[in-house]
Parts: structure tokens; C-alpha cells; sequence
């Protein structure tokens, strides 16, 4: 068999995945014979192990310098690939380097050098500028969701960031959006395009809910209750909007994350382990959350606003119904809110009164120790086990995090568990661990 069969064959046992679907398939082949690649194709549906399996197979093991740059729009989206890349067990370097967390500690980091590095475009144009690498070794630019990139203002930092790497060779461009411009200083010339934007077969259902009231909060606690138990984002147009829902919902006691821009780095990466791991299963957030953030299938999606262009209501929408999984998109209205021309005739799901879930089946955990310590999931799975003698049905989802990690448990399993586990050794660390 190929060397590069069995490579790709481990790296898709490691991600739990038995074949590429259709897209990846064509990107592959694209990106591997070709310079100058556009991909498109919808959230959701593995845009980043498209790109990433080809440009691992250019990586040089010999080489001791960065070699490939992937650009990307949000903090969360570079954490996503950095994670991904390192799942896939490839052997090679990885560093995610973005805002909101000090340069110094980025330096640290690449001082041994990744051999690909993820990063939002002012703090690699920073990185840069300041000469922080040798730049002679990288040969593949990925400029992921590079509409989102160009749309949150970055056209000068990417222009830059293009100048300042003479010796790239390929550029791929991926956007889940039809019928974006692509910059002039982008330099595409002959540019192939795998477009599966229209391939899609999504069981996407969008329905309107009727708030009689100006006020919608009592209608949203309505509709919460209506859905049972399933993972949702409810989408707002303002920081305002989210505090002032999450206010509401706390005085229920409906368990839930909030996500939008003017959070700490920290607080957001809290949020999103909390919901892929089940302690969360309503997230509120604004538009940040429409694209590149990595959360788990969700069956719903709640407009509590409206956005302002028909391609952010495309967005939202593809958070939910992805890979061809059914999932629906309610647009919370008021009988007097005028609706955007891009808002057809949608049917109206009439709300039957159901209790409220009050309490989370799952909580997070926090542990002061992680993968520079030399401890993985299986040691952790093995404390909880063995020493705090969980069930397998009891123990959730473990995030392995650089100096940390988190662990889902069923909540009422604390009680008795903290004190078994808290202050004990993992590997030859002893770790606190407490609620996240």
C-alpha cells in the first residue's frame, strides 16, 4: 500500500472518521495539483481537513522552520485548527497565535519552531513584522473563511502579511459564501475552484414563533421549554440583548453560555468547551458564533433578532442541519416587527406548554495540568475511573488543553467525587481539581 494511503488511513482512524466525504475528496486532488485553489463549500461540512491533508503531505520532516501559514478571522477558528491538526497525530508541529493573549507568550511558543502556524491576521502580520521567524520555508498560504477575514476589517494586515512572504507558492482561499471578490493583492491567477456550495442536501426546516408582546423574553422561555432538552444557539444583534436574556434565563435556572465579542479570550474558550461537552445546551451569541467556531451538531437555532443581510441569516442557519442532519431555524417575531425582504412566507409553529429543564445533566470540571505536563485523556479517564470510581456513563468529554484540561461529569456525581479526586497526582503533577 502507498505510504501516503496509510498515512491518510491513521489520520482518519485518529479523527474517528471512516472516509472523506465528496468534497474533501475533490479539494485534495485540487490542492495537490494545482497553485492557486478556491474552496467553497457550507459550514460545517470539513473544510479544514480538506485543506489540511494535503498541505501535511508538502511538510518537509527535515526542515526546522515554519513552512506553512493558515490565516483565519477569529481567535476560536485557530484554536479549532490547532486542535484538529494535533488530533490528527501527524508527527509535525502546530502553534495557534492570535489576539488577546500576550506576544511574548506566542514568541515563547514558536522559539521551537511549529512547522505550520494558524493565526488571525494582525498578530501574524505582528509576528512579521518583528521578524520573529525566518520566512525562506514557507511555501502554502491558507486564507480560511478569507471573507470573514476581508468583512471584520484585515484587508491591510493580509495584504501585508502576503508582501512579507515572498516564497509562497500555493494559496488556498476557502469561504463558505457564494460570489465573494477576491482582492486584487491576493495575486490569483488560473485559480481552480471546488465549489460545493449547491451540493448541500441539508433537512433545514425555518419556521416563525408569534410573540404576542413587545417583549419576547416570556415567548423565548416558551419556545425553550417547547424544544426539550436539545442543543441550540439563540442568535442576538447586540451585547446588550445576550446580558439582558442570560439575566432571565438565570432567574429560571435554565442552564446556558454566552459568546460575543467584547468577552475575555479565556471566558470564550470556557463557553464553547461548556457547550460541546453538555454542561451548556443553549448558547447565546451574536454573529461571532455564525462561522468558524467549532461546536457540536445542534437541533436548533433561534433568531432572536433578525440580522441585517440574507447571507448572516445563511450562516446561522448552517450551524444547525449540517452533513445532511435535520434541524430547524425558528425566527422569533413580534406581530408588529416589520420582516426583511429576505424572510418569505414561513410556517408558524405553534408552542405547547411543556416544564422547563432546571438543572444541567452534565457539569465541567477543571484540572491544573495538561499536555506540557505529559498527561492525556486516557490518564485522566483512568483517575476518574479508578479513584473516583465513575461509571463509563458517567464520565463525558476531556479537552486537553497545553497547561490544562477539562472534563465533563455527570452533576450529580460532584458530591461524592471532588473529594476523591482533588489533590492528587496525575502523572507526576499534582493537580487541583474544582468546578470550571
Amino acid at each position: 500500500m502507498p505510504k501516503e494511503i496509510k498515512s491518510q488511513h491513521a489520520i482518519l482512524s485518529k479523527l474517528g472518521m471512516e472516509k472523506l466525504n465528496p468534497m474533501q475528496l475533490e479539494a485534495k486532488v485540487a490542492i495537490e495539483s494545482m497553485d492557486n485553489i478556491i474552496l467553497l463549500s457550507p459550514t460545517g461540512t470539513g473544510k479544514t481537513l480538506a485543506f489540511l491533508l494535503p498541505l501535511i503531505k508538502e511538510l518537509d520532516s527535515n526542515c526546522n522552520e515554519i513552512q506553512s501559514v493558515i490565516i483565519v478571522p477569529s481567535r476560536e477558528l485557530a484554536i479549532q485548527i490547532e486542535q484538529v491538526f494535533r488530533e490528527m497525530g501527524t508527527g509535525f508541529k502546530v502553534n495557534a497565535v492570535y489576539g488577546g493573549r500576550s506576544g511574548s507568550k506566542d514568541r515563547l511558543e514558536i522559539q521551537h519552531r511549529p512547522a505550520v502556524l494558524v493565526g488571525t491576521p494582525g498578530r501574524v502580520a505582528d509576528h512579521l513584522r518583528r521578524e520573529a521567524f525566518k520566512t525562506a520555508n514557507i511555501k502554502t498560504l491558507v486564507l480560511d473563511e478569507f471573507d470573514k477575514s476581508l468583512e471584520v476589517g484585515f484587508e491591510n494586515e493580509m495584504r501585508e502579511i502576503l508582501e512579507l512572504l515572498p516564497r509562497v507558492n500555493k494559496k488556498i482561499l476557502t469561504s463558505a459564501t457564494e460570489g465573494v471578490a477576491i482582492p486584487r493583492f491576493v495575486e490569483f491567477t488560473n485559480p481552480v475552484t471546488v465549489d460545493y456550495l449547491d451540493e448541500e442536501i441539508s433537512q433545514l426546516a425555518v419556521k416563525m414563533v408569534i410573540a404576542p408582546s413587545k417583549d419576547k423574553l416570556d415567548t423565548l422561555l416558551e419556545l425553550i421549554a417547547h424544544l426539550q432538552n436539545q442543543n441550540g444557539i439563540i442568535f442576538c444583534n447586540f451585547k446588550d440583548s445576550i446580558e439582558r436574556i442570560s439575566e432571565y434565563l438565570s432567574e429560571y435556572n435554565v442552564s446556558h453560555g454566552t459568546f460575543y465579542g467584547g468577552m475575555e479570550q479565556g471566558e470564550r474558550e470556557r463557553t464553547l468547551i461548556k457547550f460541546r461537552n453538555g454542561t451548556h445546551q443553549i448558547l447565546l451569541a451574536t454573529d461571532l458564533a455564525a462561522r468558524g467556531i467549532d461546536v457540536p451538531e445542534i437541533n436548533f437555532i433561534i433568531h432572536y433578532h433578525l440580522p441585517n443581510k440574507s447571507e448572516e441569516f445563511t450562516h446561522r442557519n448552517g450551524r444547525t442541519a449540517r452533513m445532511n442532519s435535520n434541524g430547524t431555524a425558528y425566527v422569533l417575531h413580534r406581530e408588529q416587527e416589520n420582516l426583511p425582504d429576505f424572510i418569505g412566507d414561513l410556517p408558524v409553529e405553534q408552542l405547547t406548554k411543556k416544564p422547563l429543564q432546571e438543572r444541567a445533566e452534565w457539569s465541567t470540571l477543571f484540572i491544573s495540568g495538561g499536555r506540557k505536563d505529559k498527561i492525556s485523556k486516557g490518564d485522566i479517564a483512568g483517575l476518574f475511573f479508578k479513584q473516583g470510581n465513575l461509571s463509563k456513563g458517567e464520565l463525558g468529554v476531556i479537552e486537553l488543553k497545553n497547561d490544562c484540561a477539562f472534563v465533563s461529569v455527570k452533576t450529580d456525581t460532584i458530591k461524592d467525587l471532588l473529594p476523591k479526586v482533588n489533590n492528587t497526582r496525575l502523572k507526576k503533577k499534582k493537580v487541583r481539581i474544582t468546578v470550571a
